[in-house]
């Protein structure tokens, strides 16, 4: 986008209460993932040591105290079980997710934009193979492929690094449809033919003409899928087949605290909260931006407001 489109949706898109609370949501979580070993330093405390003290062993591992233990030194109380600071693994946990989700994004719109822009820009017999090849990928069931790759991998391979391989060589296929049907637009447009006249080979000008036209729809769709892969590494993680212990993830405290719900709730809430809280927010934000990029879904917007006014 050039500056001055960007400009406007910027305005469009601070005018927007709504974004602008899921914005600052979504940054101050993100300031506390970043920040989260100097503020579980603060707190004196870390995820992964263990505080046999702090849970009841005669009731199976409740936590001492109220509210799942909370405490001057436990800010939101300890993991049933272990022992373990719940605000310091609720931190981790988020510092995971987002970068398996942000990781996996930049994968599907790396792998997306250039399969989309082959297949719009190529022969018909390319245009067709790469089509088909992206229903395909749409078509194959992402949760049930990623479970049985997560099972076949060593398991010293950094699982992180593993969901973000999985989740972004799975979910491209979107991305794909949606630069290629753009590409078939543009490139019936006079700037691209001439460019195209010119005798530029088919990768410069999807770098030079091409690519400014699609960031619009592109950065549109990421926004849509930060909160689909947030789920989706949630999802695998409770399954037990995504992050692994001790290394913190709100899926898999989930999935643990399944079994501690009448016991603790605080240990179910705080994760699931939070869970809900960023997907909500991110997909507020996300619907926010393709009505900022989208002019004429900003304009039709701006005419369902007025006759409403006007009943």
């Amino acid at each position: 986008m050039s500056g001055a489109p960007a400009s406007s949706a910027l305005r469009r898109l601070a005018r927007r209460p709504a974004a602008l609370v899921s914005a600052g949501l979504l940054g101050l979580l993100l300031l506390l993932a970043l920040a989260a070993p100097l503020l579980t330093q603060l707190a004196g405390q870390d995820p992964y040591t263990y505080h046999d003290d702090l849970v009841d062993s005669a009731r199976g591992g409740v936590p001492h105290g109220s509210f799942g233990g909370v405490s001057a030194e436990h800010w939101l109380g300890v993991e049933p079980g272990t022992g373990r600071d719940l605000f310091a693994r609720l931190l981790y946990g988020a510092r995971v997710s987002l970068l398996v989700a942000v990781g996996a994004t930049l994968v599907q719109l790396a792998i997306g934009v250039v399969i989309g822009l082959a297949a719009g820009l190529g022969h018909r017999r390319l245009d067709a193979f790469l089509s088909r090849a992206t229903d395909v990928m749409v078509a194959l069931p992402m949760l049930v492929i990623a479970i049985a790759l997560t099972a076949v991998v060593p398991p010293d391979f950094p699982r992180p690094l593993l969901l973000v391989v999985i989740i972004g060589g799975l979910g491209w296929g979107g991305v794909s449809r949606i630069v290629r049907a753009h590409t078939l637009s543009l490139v019936k447009l006079d700037f691209v033919a001439a460019a195209r006249l010119s005798g530029r080979g088919p990768w410069t000008v999807a770098r030079r003409e091409l690519l400014p036209s699609l960031a619009a729809p592109v950065i549109t769709y990421a926004a849509i899928l930060l909160p689909v892969n947030i789920v989706v590494e949630a999802s695998l993680s409770f399954l037990g087949v995504g992050v692994t212990p001790p290394t913190p993830s709100w899926g898999q405290m989930l999935s643990t605290a399944q079994t501690w719900f009448r016991a603790d709730p605080m240990y179910v809430l705080l994760p699931a909260g939070l869970l809900f809280i960023t997907v909500l927010a991110f997909t507020v934000l996300g619907d926010a931006v393709r009505t900022a990029l989208d002019p004429r879904e900003a304009s039709r917007l701006r005419v369902g407001t007025r006759k409403e006014g006007l009943r």
